[in-house]
């Protein structure tokens, strides 16, 4: 990434998603459709075979990086923060890069945090349909996959297609490209990082996206058809969704994925652009991250009552807000309590208008809290440990203790107020976690004040969320997810 290290996404989690579809274009579609979600530690293919407690920091390491680049962004006008990250991109191109030609010389980068992700989803594109593994991500708004515009020569192809799946565009009679002479490349996609620079009117329009960890992806941006298998059975098609052609990418952050699916709040991500067809909304549910490989999780995009047969308690619901802290999931909340008793945490941190604020965050594992929130939080819940021995295990959560003989009844109940009356209340096992056999650590880690606090997705295990983007509404309930 550039001097300043601004990263544009946060990856939600990783998931199957396995479509099939056939449908009118532009139409709402009454029905909704399921989709799996696989973290990221129990992929198939995945060549991770980790401890428990080096799962733990390898979760660590990654949240640092994308907690420290929320804090960032929160500190950062919107309007000023595209503006001054556009033009550093395009006036510190790597030496020795090429411009971007229709040939695909050019390196592509992407402002999503790529390295963060937790589950993936199998994800159909294209005409013939060609499948993929993307990351899940509800804090970047770009869908893109490894990618292959022109193949003129074969044997490079052949080459490239042995290391990795690629998208093979020249394969597709729908992709079509986004000229760099229009007024959407120009103006409209500025948000997602699209490049100025225009040789000739038809020439794509490209993208170039850094990030702080030094992973990197370069593409051009076209619109292409996407496959669906729909809850009712039938099949549809989503045309002109635009996407991304990453023909470069460059780090550790995607390992495992060909792409990233963008879900997060912008114009253009996947699950404001799509998710409308559904009714405005997606929704899903996280088994326990140490759960078994055989049990699964599921993303849905449309009405949740139709897709599952969930046990759920009684959904609550509050605002959700869009827009402040693009293109992250923000909540209000009032204040956090523990065991009936709030914390005296200063009303300022909670405010997502000024310098504070609350995102709920799938792509972030731990739960953040800034400084005056995590340490009121951090001392009430000690105080019920202290008959335990205290552990160092050196690895970034602060407290961990040898957990023989605890029992959950033991800890005081966490709860998050929102400013609307509602509460979620989640499991002590979601921020008192296991980390080891026989060792258990609280689950919170500090973020920088001022700057956002993050409900991680382990906090939020065991709960149904609903998004609902056109009321600006989020749903919750408990639930097994299964």
């Amino acid at each position: 990434m550039v001097t300043y290290t601004w990263q544009r996404g946060s990856f939600l989690f990783t998931l199957a998603l396995i479509y099939s579809l056939n449908s009118s274009q532009g139409h709402e579609i009454s029905t909704s459709t399921k989709l799996e979600l696989i973290h990221l530690h129990n992929l198939p293919t995945s060549r991770v075979n980790r401890s428990q407690l080096d799962r733990l920091r390898h979760l660590f390491h990654m949240d640092t990086i994308r907690l420290n680049d929320i804090s960032k962004k929160i500190r950062l006008k919107n309007g000023i923060d595209n503006a001054i990250r556009r033009h550093v991109l395009e006036s510190t191109n790597r030496s020795g890069s090429k411009d971007y030609n229709v040939t695909g010389e050019m390196e592509m980068f992407s402002g999503a945090d790529y390295g963060t992700g937790q589950y993936f989803v199998h994800f159909k594109i294209g005409s013939p349909a060609q499948k993929f593994v993307l990351i899940v991500d509800t804090g970047s708004d770009l869908t893109w996959m490894n990618c292959k515009y022109r193949c003129s020569n074969g044997d490079r192809c052949r080459r490239s297609s042995r290391k990795k799946r690629v998208f093979r565009a020249d394969h597709s009679s729908s992709f079509k490209t986004v000229p760099c002479s229009s007024r959407m490349c120009k103006n409209e996609l500025a948000n997602l990082f699209s490049i100025t620079r225009c040789p000739s009117p038809m020439d794509p329009c490209a993208y170039d996206y850094r990030y702080s960890d030094g992973s990197s992806a370069l593409g051009l941006f076209a619109s292409e058809t996407v496959t669906f298998s729909l809850t009712n059975g039938r099949k549809t098609r989503l045309h002109n969704v635009l996407v991304g052609c990453s023909e470069s990418t460059r780090g550790q952050s995607f390992q495992g994925a060909d792409g990233v699916m963008g879900l997060g709040y912008s114009n253009y991500s996947f699950a404001v652009k799509e998710a409308n067809k559904f009714g405005g909304k997606f929704s899903y549910c996280l088994v326990d991250h140490l759960s078994p490989k055989n049990i699964s999780s599921y993303l849905i995009f449309g009405s949740y009552k139709e897709s599952l047969n969930l046990t759920l308690n009684k959904m609550r619901y509050t605002d959700l807000v869009l827009g402040v802290i693009n293109p992250f999931y923000a909540v209000n909340i009032k204040g956090i309590s523990i065991g009936e008793s709030m914390l005296e945490i200063p009303s300022e941190v909670w405010n997502v208008n000024g310098v504070g604020g609350t995102i709920l965050d799938s792509g972030s594992s731990l739960t953040s809290l800034v400084q005056p929130a995590y340490k009121l939080v951090m001392a009430a819940l000690k105080l019920s440990l202290l008959d335990f021995e205290r552990l160092n295990l050196n690895f970034g959560l602060e407290y961990c203790f040898n957990s023989t003989g605890f029992n959950e009844s033991l800890v005081p109940r966490l709860v998050f107020h929102f400013t609307d009356g509602a509460r979620f209340e989640p499991y002590v096992k979601s921020y008192v976690i296991d980390v080891a056999m026989g060792v258990k650590c609280l689950g919170f880690v500090p973020a920088i004040w001022p700057g956002a606090s993050v409900i991680g997705n382990i906090m939020q295990q065991n709960y149904f969320w609903e998004f609902d983007l056109v009321n600006s509404k989020l749903g919750f309930a408990s639930s097994t997810c299964t």
